[in-house]
């Protein structure tokens, strides 16, 4: 399997403990949570599985040196130093994230093309050809990450962003991430216990990560390729190993997930999102408005959703829209526990329902709070005795 080294897994503001909780879980070594992301140590076969199976992380980068920058020259210098023939040749092509943390280095966009000059120059004077930039497929993906004045050069295993799971072709206005989407439910505490609903669901994100979530699909099964499978020492045979056994792990689901949606349209992509998914036989879609609906079980209820905020998608009377969510739970959803992401704090206060968690996370750029209202049978008194 080879030696252990260092990895970094970049995750959205607020899921940091649930990923180290999935690293740990899948093996990982040296745990280390930060914001935003969690460094852990494992090996080559390692970073394929946690690639694969890590539903809440955005990137899983490799670290392959860190060194003290003062000035554009020393960074330049000091990545044209570096052996890049050992990652790729120079008929490969190349694309570079950079995010700076620095006084120096105010411009991400400028270490990035600093980082490509020198990386080309060192190929033209090596071999008398350069690669070329390809932001989209690149055979080598490289990130830069500079903090005051230490500078980490890593080599990014995940390739494009890992909520782009590869399911959804099908979009509706303001689709949640998916990478949040797995979040949410896994901080709800919902494993695939009992039946859940997204009666707002849009194009079918959060439903279709509960069903991969219930049956412990890996969520990263139906994407078409990895940063690490252009790597020159990508070893096929090893990931289809990791592969299997993955798949392997998934299990039998027992309960139904229900996905609602005012809108027809919402209703046939999700429906497409879950078939690219093949997860079609989980998920019961239906065209509903929330508001007139009901509880259809007699069991305990889990429904997870986003509403509108007013933001990206507009409500006419966003409070009454508010309000009349509290209402429909605390009419028609006894027995149930409800969680919503909003961003929309004023309109939140309109819900009319005491809140019994509230978890800040980011929905994009939006600062969002993600509430639970817990529904009980009979009234709350009656409970406690």
């Amino acid at each position: 399997m080879g030696k252990n080294f260092k990895m970094v897994a970049k995750t959205l503001y607020g899921l940091e403990e649930l990923l180290a909780q999935e690293l740990r879980q899948l093996g990982a070594g040296a745990i280390e949570i930060g914001t935003r992301n969690v460094s852990f140590e494992g090996d080559t076969g390692f970073m394929y599985k946690a690639n694969l199976c890590c539903r809440t992380a955005i990137k899983i980068l490799k670290p392959i040196t860190a060194f003290n920058v003062f000035s554009e020259e020393d960074l330049y210098k000091r990545i044209y130093d570096m052996p890049w023939e050992h990652y790729m040749s120079a008929k490969g092509s190349l694309a570079i994230d950079a995010t700076v943390f620095s006084e120096q280095f105010t411009h991400s966009q400028y270490v990035a093309f600093k980082t490509k000059d020198a990386i080309v120059d060192r190929f033209r004077d090596r071999d008398g050809e350069r690669p070329n930039v390809d932001l989209d497929h690149p055979t080598l993906r490289i990130n830069v990450h500079i903090d005051r004045n230490i500078c980490t050069v890593s080599l990014d295993s995940s390739g494009h962003s890992l909520h782009k799971r590869g399911y959804k072709t099908e979009s509706t206005v303001a689709p949640i991430n998916e990478v949040l989407a797995a979040g949410m439910i896994m901080l709800s505490g919902w494993s695939g216990q009992c039946d859940l609903m997204d009666p707002m669901c849009g194009s079918g994100t959060i439903v279709t990560e509960a069903a991969m979530i219930a049956c412990n699909i890996p969520p990263n099964l139906n994407r078409d390729e990895f940063g690490f499978e252009t790597w020159p020492d990508f070893d096929v045979n090893l990931y289809e190993r990791i592969e299997d056994a993955a798949l392997s792990k998934i299990r039998d689901f027992h309960f139904k997930i229900y996905g609602f949606d005012v809108d027809p349209l919402a209703v046939k992509k999700a429906k497409e999102n879950a078939k690219n998914a093949n997860l079609q036989d989980f998920i019961d879609f239906e065209v509903k408005n929330f508001f007139e609906s009901e509880k259809v079980t007699g069991r305990q209820l889990y429904m997870i959703f986003n509403p509108p905020y007013d933001e990206r998608i507009s409500v006419a009377d966003i409070s009454k829209f508010y309000a009349d969510i509290g209402s429909t739970l605390k009419h028609g959803y006894a027995g149930t526990q409800a969680w919503m992401i909003t961003s929309n704090m004023e309109a939140l206060k309109h819900v009319g329902l005491r809140p019994s968690a509230k978890i800040k996370l980011y929905n994009g750029k939006l600062e969002s709070k993600f509430v639970r209202y817990e529904m009980y049978e009979g009234s709350k008194k009656e409970k406690k005795q």
